[in-house]
């Protein structure tokens, strides 16, 4: 059918409110590039929105997919267990960033980790309080959204909200510019002690979840002495550190998981998206003494840790270490900030480029140098048209999460794809104001 053809189906069928960054259907891919059902092919800058690290149809894993499918396809962990979910609990218990022995347990998506990662801080430490930032994204559950820092259009009109979370302002944490590390460590020690005094005691706090990286919130990093505040003020008042991996882990940000690009110790690790390389996994994985704290039935789920995805993830895992791809990141991300910084000084309209390895971002903004969501669309529209796909974060930061076995011709087509589109946007500005 034609592209059309399955849009009015769409329209008919699905309601509004899944977004679409694309009028367009998929109907095969392999490693970075996509093609749509009218043929045309993309490459690819949102790896189905950071979960496919690996490449689409890794060859190996789903050769583990398809071996696992002739064994056992499903049976409830609580019925039946199986090897794979302890083969790969017992490979994340040794790979995560957390001082061990380690535990870990599955579900299906980041934000049942991390519902789950705040259930289990809570039982363990007693307390009911919970800590997040603004601009930080958790999920779309109940608990997901209370935790998310951003009100359009994630939370509008879905209230009220779950009770005892907190937030922490953004910016003195994850502000973007060169900043000396002491005004740093002063600006976020006053942002906690405000929250100490006016919001909630630290004896009450169970834990603060913290993405290494803000996802949705504008790729945005955690600068190293904000990193450093926030565990040593955790630790002073016995707060668990939950470090939220989904969208930056699996060696997206030249590390295997981002906090070890900060030499930081979490108490707790979230992670979802690339850990299967396409299927629905998540896992929450934790010193041992807190991951055993719920009682027995307190933490599960039917589909939780199914053998389909932990044998996909096995391989993922398999295919990080083999070919090096958090030091291919790196390279990636290397290349992008060069051209990222290039377009910054040749186009009004792109601004601070940043990220860590190769989750990279650069902000499109208007007048007076804010933010500009609707150039922002008009800019991707000229991507897409290029063979490059692309999307967006928080609105107007163009983000790449290219597959990371994106070869290096690859790699250049989608970058000279995208400045052969901000050229096209800047020539359409200047003639629209002429």
């Amino acid at each position: 059918m034609s592209q059309q053809d399955l849009l009015d189906r769409r329209e008919k069928a699905i309601p509004r409110g899944p977004f679409n960054i694309a009028p367009l259907f998929a109907s095969r891919a392999e490693g970075a590039r996509l093609w749509d059902t009218d043929g045309k092919e993309y490459i690819d800058f949102c790896g189905g929105i950071g979960v496919l690290n690996v490449g689409h149809n890794h060859p190996d894993v789903v050769a583990a997919i398809k071996r696992q499918a002739d064994l056992l396809i499903h049976s409830s962990w609580h019925v039946a267990m199986y090897e794979p979910y302890v083969e790969l609990a017992e490979r994340l218990n040794d790979l995560v960033p957390v001082p061990g022995p380690n535990k870990t347990v599955f579900f299906n998506s980041g934000a049942e980790a991390g519902e789950n990662a705040a259930k289990i801080c809570r039982v363990a430490t007693g307390r009911q309080a919970l800590v997040a930032f603004e601009r930080g994204f958790h999920g779309r559950t109940l608990l997901g959204m209370s935790l998310t820092g951003k009100v359009n259009p994630y939370t509008a009109g879905f209230g009220p909200f779950a009770p005892e979370v907190y937030r922490l302002p953004w910016e003195p944490f994850f502000r973007f510019g060169e900043r000396a590390d002491e005004d740093v460590e002063r600006e976020c020690r006053e942002a906690l002690a405000h929250l100490f005094a006016y919001h909630i005691e630290p004896t009450g706090i169970a834990c603060v979840m913290v993405e290494p990286v803000l996802g949705e919130g504008g790729f945005l990093p955690l600068h190293p002495a904000a990193a450093r505040v926030l565990q040593q003020t955790c630790r002073e008042h016995g707060i668990m550190y939950i470090s939220d991996e989904v969208q930056s882990g699996f060696g997206r940000c030249g590390a295997l998981f981002a906090t070890q690009r900060y030499d930081l110790q979490p108490d707790m690790v979230m992670m979802a998206k690339s850990l299967a390389g396409g299927l629905p996994l998540s896992a929450v994985t934790g010193r041992a003494e807190l991951m055993d704290a719920p009682q027995v039935g307190g933490i599960g789920g039917t589909f939780g840790g199914n053998p389909l995805a932990c044998a996909a993830a096995l391989a993922v895992l398999d295919v990080i270490e083999r070919e090096g791809l958090s030091q291919r990141a790196e390279a990636i991300g290397e290349v992008v900030a060069g051209r990222f910084e290039q377009l910054a000084q040749d186009y009004d309209f792109l601004a601070q480029p940043r990220g860590l390895g190769a989750m990279r971002g650069i902000d499109v903004v208007g007048r007076e140098g804010k933010a500009d969501a609707a150039l922002a669309g008009r800019l991707l529209v000229e991507a897409r048209e290029r063979g490059l796909l692309m999307m967006t974060a928080s609105g107007n930061t163009i983000r790449t999460l290219m597959p990371l076995v994106i070869s290096d011709d690859e790699l250049q087509r989608a970058l000279s794809a995208l400045e052969q589109s901000a050229a096209a946007v800047a020539a359409a500005i200047l003639q629209e104001v002429s």
